[in-house]
């Protein structure tokens, strides 16, 4: 049976945007069945999950045949497998490997520095010098990236893929503001992944445990 570490609960903030909603995702679409293990925070540290997971993140993922952390790995080694997230042509196969990299390397980067200045130091003299620049960055970026899916419904080949798995959670961590507000295509894709079947699914079983474990 597959296996999913995922936390017991998490701030507000970062509900449906923590790491094991990608493999979750994935796993969804490709119609796989799963088991989540639940964290807490004091497990993060501890030496048998340090063994699983490095750094005490999740999420950690085992099939029976690997182990594995990182999500953009794991959503990968799923996608290999499953005709619903990699087309079988090697050209169509290079091109979802190519913008589920394109999300994590180059998009998600100025995303996490945007969202780490609004959430966490927006006070702080720093974050206010340092945001328009950021901000400046991160909005080129979002014109190439608009422009680079034009008329498509979807990055790769234009049938959805592991790479929109990626592409729409690293776009998803603009929801703090209305940057996406500005760039209407990028605006809709988001909704139409968001709208899959599959994205509701493991986005409630991410919230599930939050709302049981929520602290009093």
């Amino acid at each position: 049976m597959i296996q999913v570490t995922a936390f017991k609960w998490v701030p507000p903030f970062a509900q449906g945007s923590v790491r094991d909603i990608r493999v979750r995702w994935a796993l969804e679409e490709a119609g796989l069945g799963y088991d989540d293990q639940l964290i807490g925070f004091e497990d993060q540290s501890t030496p048998a999950y340090r063994a699983r997971q490095p750094f005490g993140q999740v999420p950690a993922f085992s099939d029976g045949k690997v182990e594995m952390f990182e999500s953009g790995a794991i959503v990968l080694y799923i996608a290999q497998n499953s005709d619903q997230l990699m087309p079988a042509d090697d050209a169509g196969r290079a091109m979802v490997m190519t913008w589920l990299f394109a999300a994590s390397n180059t998009v998600e980067p100025l995303v996490q520095q945007l969202g780490g200045i609004d959430l966490f130091h927006a006070d702080q003299a720093w974050a206010k010098e340092r945001r328009p620049q950021v901000e400046t960055m991160l909005r080129k970026r979002l014109t190439d990236l608009q422009t680079a899916l034009g008329d498509r419904r979807w990055f790769a080949n234009d049938r959805f893929s592991a790479a929109d798995i990626l592409m729409t959670h690293v776009l998803r961590d603009l929801r703090h503001c209305d940057i996406l507000a500005d760039y209407p295509a990028l605006r809709d894709y988001v909704a139409r992944a968001e709208a899959r079947p599959a994205f509701r699914r493991a986005l409630e079983d991410q919230l599930k445990p939050f709302r049981i474990n929520e602290p009093a």
